[in-house]
């Protein structure tokens, strides 16, 4: 089951849009914090944070890209594996970040360019959550 929608901005909470203008703001550097871009959109703190990991505009660019993040049991090999499965999707690995292991599980964040893949992100999480060694698999974030 897919877990993404696209939708007319028209449909939703206003909010969401300042959500988003807020975190412009911010990767800008146009404002220093948090409280200065949501009290510059005008929206709360509480809906920022609800949102801010959420709510992305779609673009029509020809660079996609995702981050995903995911646990991984401290064994060897797993983690080639799973690299090894992202590539036949024909996502481009743009960068891997790999937490030493604490209490036996290393934290990986790989970003993708997922421009060229063959199936849908969505697909490609479940495929890795396939791995007996792999848990949390989850989007940090899509453009």
């Amino acid at each position: 089951m897919n877990n993404y929608y696209i939708v007319d901005k028209s449909l939703l909470p206003e909010s969401f849009s300042r959500v988003i203008n807020a975190r412009k703001l911010l990767s800008t550097g146009k404002v220093k914090n948090v409280s200065e871009a949501v009290k510059k959109v005008g929206i709360s703190r509480a809906s920022y944070y609800k949102y801010k990991d959420f709510v992305y505009e779609a673009e029509n660019n020809q660079q996609r890209k995702a981050v995903i993040s995911f646990l991984l049991n401290h064994k060897s090999g797993i983690l080639s594996e799973v690299l090894n499965r992202i590539s036949k999707t024909n996502a481009n690995i743009l960068t891997i970040n790999q937490n030493i292991p604490i209490n036996n599980m290393a934290n990986v964040v790989i970003s993708l360019d997922i421009n060229k893949m063959n199936i849908s992100v969505d697909e490609m999480m479940n495929k890795i959550r396939q791995f007996k060694d792999t848990s949390k698999v989850r989007l940090i974030t899509i453009e």
